[in-house]
Formats: structure tokens, sequence, C-alpha cells
């Protein structure tokens, strides 16, 4: 079992995982796009009973109906985003991972809703939306 840490950029909140990601994927959906204020935003997912808050508490949002996001209310880093109808997962932004070169994507998800001058990896599989 590998145990990884992450956290903000203020350092105010870290987290634990202990266990290996279920998935690894780059979004391209508008809500993760305008939460994030980047382009697209890398995300791993874990069982969230692997998953635990070392330091502080982050700063719930709801941004859409079933789905909760959290995020630094210090700095701003956005760190998590759960699902109501798989209450079993949490994914953290990639980035926020000490060492999230560990991490690749293996998959591009929601990539009909991309910007039209974001170029995709070659060397990912394509999902027009998440689930497809």
């Amino acid at each position: 079992m590998s145990s990884e840490e992450g956290g903000c950029f203020c350092g105010t909140l870290r987290y634990r995982v202990d266990g290996a990601p279920t998935a690894s994927a780059i979004c391209h959906c508008r809500s993760c796009r305008k939460a994030s204020g980047a382009a697209a935003v890398a995300w791993v997912t874990f069982a969230r009973a692997d998953f635990r808050w070392i330091q502080g508490a982050p700063r719930p949002y709801r941004s859409s109906p079933g789905v909760e996001r959290t995020f630094c209310d210090r700095c701003g880093t956005p760190l998590t985003y759960s699902r109501d109808a798989l209450p079993g997962t949490i994914d953290v932004t990639t980035a926020s991972l000490d060492d999230p070169a560990r991490f690749p994507p293996t998959r591009e998800v929601w990539v009909a809703h991309k910007l039209p001058w974001q170029r995709l990896s070659p060397s990912l599989e394509h999902l027009p939306a998440e689930g497809d």
C-alpha cells in the first residue's frame, strides 16, 4: 500500500491518501474550468476510505447538483471533487499532490467541451463526456 500526501499552495491544508488510485484523467468540462481558472484540470481518483485530511479543514462548495468541491479558503487552491452518486470515491487535483508526476493521466474526459485552442494529448484515450 502506498501513502501519498498533498495540500494547498499556502500550506494551511494537508491530506493523506493510503492506497492506490483507481483512475487518473484530465477533465475539460466547463465547471472544472470555471472552478480552477484553468483550461483543463487533472484529477486522480482514490477510494474515499483511503483519504483523510491531516491538517486543517477545507471549505466545501456545491458546484452543481450532486457535486461537492473543496478548496482552501485562504489561498484558493482547488483540492477535491466528490459526487453524491459515487460516495466511495474522491477525486483530488493531481497538481495538489506532493509528487504529481507519479500520477500521469490515462484519459481526457469531456473533450466535447474543451476550449477550441486546447490540444489533446495523442497518447491518451479521449472521451466526449465522462462516462462515454
